[in-house]
């Protein structure tokens, strides 16, 4: 997620971001018990909920079933709230969200090259549907765009198959091609031009290089190889590149690799949502290049290589990435100059502004077919979210903002982090937010029903309908704000 785009930095301000690599790409090495029935006409079905191992099933029944919400809702209606939830992360969001970069273009601009692209596509061939596609800006955020997602289709399956591995799979249920290091499997004779269908292997047991494959799959839709199989699975090692190119894919979207770079990127709407809630610094249209830096800190490498590298191609030269452990990022040396630092560690009371995108169990995240975590990975995260906002306090200058965010659906990371917060740092007062475009925050935690209405709770359960292809404007305007990822955002002040 890139949050640095569309950010006013104010004269002398300055903004730290952590930036952490959820683990929500997640692995399904073992049987998730998820039952798939195949088809060979696709008729608007809908996929299986998603698979979780029992004892995190049980755990988050426990979450979405407490007294609080029970005693609220009923306890029909809260079993009904998280049968919706099984089912609405196993399916895209009915929405492409696409963040621009206005303050190098202006939006309307950037709309109508977005337009020509889309029109490209269709006339090129790569979108098979030949309905013009809205492209709307969001009446609440000045830099959003949204596309509508099409489907579920009805798509025929075709005799030969490939398998791809089902993070790939995920990518595209929202528009993106099969690009070779996710392909798994592929007739023994493909060569570039043959038509294919695609299918996710769910439970990570096909074997890389396989001729066929017999597993529990889902169909994703049909395209066209770029590849000949001997080019995929190659002696030399993996290759790069489109592998399918999708064309009549079950959920349409438009394909954006490589479209307009430095003018739109795609982002979830609620990651969106976190860089204008606040820092009154991110997420306004333009930037003010003049004393403010925007610190980056993550301790992986590669993260930070690719935030360099978003913050060139987005023209963005305040930015300053690190590789280094967060945790670690306060500096036991005493400051009596009050001097800043260039480099982490960092003296207490550094930061006007600080966003923590913490690190979490990321079962928010959608389309996701089966998630394996065992329950003592999803309860794992919450000590080291804890360690973060302790490190984030002490950064954060008197009078500053703190704004914490996962892309998560339990409590123990969420709500329960809020009120440990509250309680542990008296200093901190928590904040309205805007835009509020999420839910208040779930009973269930030691907070106040002020206090949830000040919290914002991205639930794509609560709006659910079922997999529809309505495109009204009205519909998708409304589906833009409901019908998203997981996502909890709290927005603190210090004294």
């Amino acid at each position: 997620m890139r949050y640095v785009n569309g950010s006013v930095i104010l004269k002398g301000e300055k903004l730290l971001i952590y930036i952490y690599l959820h683990l929500t790409a997640v692995t399904f090495l073992l049987s998730c018990r998820l039952t798939v029935s195949m088809m060979s006409v696709i008729n608007k079905s809908v996929f299986p909920q998603i698979a979780f191992r029992s004892e995190v099933l049980e755990y988050l029944h426990n979450v979405y079933t407490n007294k609080e919400i029970v005693s609220e809702l009923g306890k029909e209606e809260a079993e009904r709230v998280f049968d919706s939830l099984l089912s609405c992360l196993s399916h895209p969001p009915s929405l492409t969200c696409l963040r621009a970069s206005t303050h190098t273009h202006s939006l309307q601009d950037i709309q109508q090259r977005l337009a020509q692209h889309v029109a490209q596509q269709q006339v090129s061939g790569s979108i098979s549907d030949r309905v013009s596609t809205p492209i709307l800006p969001h009446p609440q955020l000045p830099d959003v765009l949204l596309l509508p997602v099409r489907g579920p289709r009805d798509v025929s399956i075709l005799n030969a198959e490939v398998i791809v591995g089902a993070q790939c799979g995920s990518a595209v249920l929202r528009g993106a091609h099969v690009f070779a290091p996710g392909l798994l499997s592929a007739p023994k004779f493909m060569k570039a031009g043959d038509p294919v269908s695609v299918f996710s292997d769910v439970e990570g047991r096909c074997t890389q290089g396989a001729k066929e494959f017999q597993g529990k799959k889902i169909f994703l839709g049909n395209g066209v190889c770029v590849m000949k199989r001997s080019d995929i699975f190659c002696p030399e090692g993996p290759v790069r590149g489109v592998a399918v190119r999708m064309v009549d894919a079950l959920y349409q979207s438009p394909s954006f690799d490589g479209v307009l770079p430095g003018e739109v990127f795609l982002q979830n709407l609620p990651s969106v949502v976190v860089g204008h809630s606040r820092c009154d610094a991110l997420g306004s249209n333009r930037i003010v290049m003049s004393d403010g830096v925007v610190v980056a800190l993550d301790k992986i490498k590669s993260k930070v290589e690719k935030i360099s590298e978003n913050a060139r191609t987005l023209r963005l030269h305040c930015i300053q990435a690190h590789c280094y452990n967060s945790i670690q990022a306060v500096s036991s040396e005493l400051n009596p100059s009050g001097s800043q630092a260039d480099a982490p560690p960092f003296p207490e009371e550094s930061f006007d502004r600080i966003l923590l995108d913490a690190p979490c169990s990321g079962l928010g995240q959608r389309p996701n077919m089966a998630i394996n975590y065992s329950l003592k990975e999803v309860c794992s995260y919450q000590p080291l979210q804890r360690k973060l906002l302790r490190t984030a306090v002490q950064l954060l200058k008197k009078g500053g903002v703190l704004v914490y965010s996962t892309c998560t659906v339990t409590l123990a990371e969420n709500e329960e982090q809020v009120a440990w917060a509250l309680k542990t740092f008296p200093c901190l007062t928590l904040e309205p937010q805007e835009p509020h475009l999420g839910s208040q925050g779930m009973p269930g935690s030691e907070l106040s029903c002020d206090q949830r209405r000040l919290l914002q709770r991205f639930r794509p359960e609560l709006s659910w309908r079922g997999a529809t292809d309505s495109h009204a404007s009205e519909d998708l305007l409304f589906k833009a704000n409901t019908d998203t990822i997981g996502f909890f955002i709290a927005k603190f002040s210090k004294r």
